[in-house]
């Protein structure tokens, strides 16, 4: 079989993109939510990750018609090898306006 370097890249990019993972908001009880997000490589770095995650939460209380309030929040160190891929996690409730 004679595959083009094009079509041999688009199925590794493919594959690659469907290692990426997000939780979306995941309930930890008591007013307390949780959303990871983790690259599928480490070529990105953490980029705009913690700012759409930042989003999705604020979003998320909106939508309660709440106001966002960050808890914590935490990112992997460099260097991006061997598994340790760019990874945001953040803490977060909804308060009452």
């Amino acid at each position: 079989m004679n595959y083009s370097f094009a079509t041999i890249t688009t199925i590794c990019v493919s594959l690659l993109a469907g290692c990426a993972s997000q939780t979306g908001v995941v309930s930890m009880g008591s007013n307390k939510y949780m959303i990871a997000k983790q690259q599928a490589t480490g070529f990105p770095g953490l980029g705009n990750m913690k700012a759409e995650v930042l989003i999705e939460g604020s979003a998320y209380c909106a939508s309660k018609g709440n106001d966002f309030l960050l808890l914590s929040a935490k990112e992997t160190p460099p260097p991006y090898i061997l598994g340790n891929y760019p990874r945001v996690e953040i803490e977060f409730s909804c308060q009452n306006k």
